[in-house]
């Protein structure tokens, strides 16, 4: 009907009548209010998990003295590989990490890889400078580097396989990121009082995770290394998405960490369980260099 024909206006109030009754309360789209909430939820858990995080700074426990260490890996009962790592102070201003290992045994026959591991970090902040990894396994080769300022990581990582590599370049932007080696120098700078949590973001290869840790208690651990009077600590990861929003670590649940309670605090033993069962890192033996 056109305007100014009868009965248009009658028409046009129709139509502004049935164009307010959807969108009155009881007929908003139900998807479009549950959209809403997801989202300001969402943000509102982004934030208040950032704010969680340890605001302080390097701790003043006496750093750790350059030392040669060896470990052993396995799962269950079954030693399945071994570990040797290097401490250094090369300068005044840096901490280095040496590290290597391989599978042994049958698992080494079922599965071949072999690990170079070189971190840095400051020695006044212990925040990481630079990671590079290299792992060998049967059929390729990967390369991981990363580089670390104060706003976020760089990070190349090269897969070679026969005659073809691929490369693939990330940046992610967080403050104050940590890698393994330096996330282990900070928590192990800090008071670490009984029932007392920390929480860092580690970026050890590939993805951030939100890490958290808590100090369970003491007690006495015995290794082949020695026995040792130790603090004993539990780990807890999520792993941080492309937009900040936690997701559940789809292989790794938990992991009981014990370090040395004494002037150095070495990392003794480690269980952790993850989707094949539980895994183990036990120290073996620890030599101190001479200064």
């Amino acid at each position: 009907m056109r305007t100014g024909e009868p009965g248009a206006h009658i028409t046009t109030i129709c139509e502004q009548q049935r164009a307010a009754k959807m969108f009155t309360p009881s007929k908003f789209p139900t998807q479009c209010f549950i959209t809403l909430l997801f989202a300001f939820c969402a943000s509102s858990l982004a934030a208040n998990w950032q704010a969680t995080l340890s605001k302080d700074s390097a701790g003043n426990f006496p750093e750790l003295r350059p030392l040669r260490a060896s470990y052993r890996f396995g799962w269950s009962g079954l030693t399945a590989a071994t570990g040797e790592v290097h401490f250094t102070k090369p300068s005044r201003d840096k901490f280095q990490f040496d590290g290597t290992g391989r599978t042994i045994g049958l698992v080494r026959v079922l599965w071949r890889l072999d690990v170079n591991h070189r971190a840095t970090a400051g020695a006044e902040t212990l925040h990481p400078i630079e990671t590079q990894q290299t792992e060998s396994y049967r059929w390729k080769k990967i390369v991981t580097h990363l580089t670390f300022t104060s706003s976020g990581v760089a990070r190349t990582r090269t897969e070679a396989q026969g005659d073809t590599a691929e490369t693939k370049a990330r940046q992610f932007s967080f403050p104050d990121l940590f890698d393994l080696h330096s996330a282990a120098l900070y928590l192990r700078s800090q008071p670490l009082r009984d029932r007392s949590v920390y929480r860092v973001v580690v970026y050890p290869a590939t993805s951030a995770y939100l890490a958290t840790v808590t100090v369970v208690g003491r007690e006495k651990i015995s290794v082949h290394a020695g026995t040792y009077n130790a603090i004993k600590l539990d780990l807890q990861l999520k792993r941080i998405g492309k937009q900040l929003e936690l997701e559940p670590h789809r292989k790794f649940r938990r992991a009981t960490i014990w370090v040395s309670d004494d002037a150095e605090r070495l990392l003794v033993r480690i269980e952790a369980q993850i989707f094949v069962g539980t895994v183990w890192a036990e120290l073996q033996s620890v030599h101190f260099d001479k200064e």
